[in-house]
């Protein structure tokens, strides 16, 4: 999936989802996606899944030219099936498309729920104070950049 940021760039991001048991995995974040940094990331997720990586019996992707013979490799020599989705066919890529919609949104409404309540706690009891606070403003990115949210640190 891909995220646009406020500064106008543009962030990939690539996850795997185990339907079974509903879990999706974020492989990384990057502006400038490759095959070779697919790959990279496909071979870092079967490590970190280290023997239950063999239980897997199908990859299904998309037919972008960002997963390369290289990255249907790895797959392939730890026993995975890669099956590519048909060509013009949107529907076939449904959970994936769902939990692009439903993260972004959760993570919009998270993030705007956090940034409401940040304010009204460091709001001036007084019209016309500045509410000294003292403490330091951190910021976290979510969505790849596309949204910041901000806390008091410490």
């Amino acid at each position: 999936m891909h995220a646009d940021t406020v500064l106008l760039q543009r962030l990939y991001v690539l996850f795997v989802m185990e339907i079974q048991i509903r879990a999706v995995h974020i492989l990384g974040v990057t502006a400038h996606p490759a095959g070779q940094w697919a790959a990279q990331q496909a071979c870092d997720l079967l490590m970190d899944f280290g023997e239950r990586a063999g239980r897997f019996n199908f990859l299904i992707r998309d037919r972008d030219g960002k997963f390369t013979a290289a990255f249907d490799d790895v797959f392939s020599g730890n026993g995975t099936r890669v099956i590519k989705t048909p060509v013009r066919s949107p529907r076939t890529n449904l959970f994936a498309e769902r939990f692009m919609e439903r993260y972004a949104a959760s993570a919009y409404i998270t993030c705007r729920c956090s940034v409401c309540c940040i304010s009204a706690r460091s709001w001036p009891s007084t019209p016309g104070t500045v509410a000294a606070t003292g403490a330091r403003i951190e910021r976290r990115q979510v969505l790849g950049g596309l949204i910041s949210e901000y806390y008091r640190a410490g």
